[in-house]
């Protein structure tokens, strides 16, 4: 029997985003490899290429694959970049949804839904920030039965609700953590944020109101700025008093600017 059948089963049943003419490597194959590469240790499509170098003959006996070389590295790229991830995720799906419905249960099926993020996943090339990836685990199977990519920890809330419903089990206890202990959450409604024009005029009354009193003190009741000696101490107390209420920061030309990383 050809070891993890129903699991290259499942990756033919995925759509080849290749031309016919490129298709010198069977899709199942690259990607049952790629997986393997990626649980030994592999991080790049060097690595992948790596891997299936080094055991080539040892991955041909079992797999009936018949691998003379290690494909290149462009081959990889050019793979894995025209996938869709909607695709591999559904495949990868049916093969743990399989994999569950077969273990024996001792008890009422259990199913964990937790959200992590990806150690090394982020992207400083394209600013990209590290995927955070909502995941379901069963724990008697000790299976994955599914992941779910959302941007935030925030959005694990309504992704949690859609995966138990794509996921179509029954009789199962679904766990989850502290952020999903809230009320109402179909009745809640997004906030909205205010436009930023709005809040910075907000910010500039607040500003205003806040130095009125040190202004009459600079120039009284017309707001014209006053000659004397208590000028300059004023001036410093109005600074004083701003600084502690709006991050601003003043230069020596006594322009006024709000403070960066505040």
């Amino acid at each position: 029997m050809v070891p993890f059948a129903s699991l290259i089963a499942a990756l033919e049943g995925i759509p080849d985003p290749r031309r016919r003419q490129g298709r010198r490597y069977p899709l199942a194959h690259l990607l049952l490899f790629s997986v393997l590469a990626v649980l030994a240790g592999a991080t790049s499509y060097r690595g992948i290429r790596v891997f299936i170098g080094v055991h080539r003959e040892r991955l041909n006996a079992p797999f009936g694959s018949r691998f003379r070389r290690a494909p290149a590295v462009n081959t990889f790229r050019s793979l894995f970049q025209a996938l869709e991830p909607a695709d591999l995720e559904a495949a990868f799906r049916r093969h743990a949804r399989a994999l569950g419905e077969a273990a024996p249960a001792s008890g009422p099926r259990v199913i964990a839904l937790d959200g992590k993020t990806l150690k090394r996943s982020f992207d400083h090339l394209n600013d990209a920030a590290a995927a955070h990836v909502l995941s379901a685990f069963a724990g008697e199977a000790a299976l994955i039965l599914a992941h779910q990519e959302v941007r935030a920890a925030p959005e694990e809330v309504p992704a949690a609700q859609a995966l138990i419903g794509e996921l179509g089990v029954r009789g199962a206890l679904f766990t989850a953590d502290a952020l999903h202990c809230q009320k109402n959450l179909r009745e809640r409604r997004p906030r909205r944020q205010r436009p930023a024009r709005a809040a910075c005029r907000s910010v500039g009354r607040g500003i205003a109101t806040e130095a009125e009193p040190a202004l009459r003190v600079l120039g009284g009741d017309r707001g014209q700025p006053s000659a004397g000696p208590s000028s300059a101490s004023s001036a410093s107390r109005l600074r004083a008093a701003l600084t502690r209420s709006h991050p601003l920061s003043f230069d020596q030309q006594g322009s006024i600017g709000f403070k960066s990383g505040e």
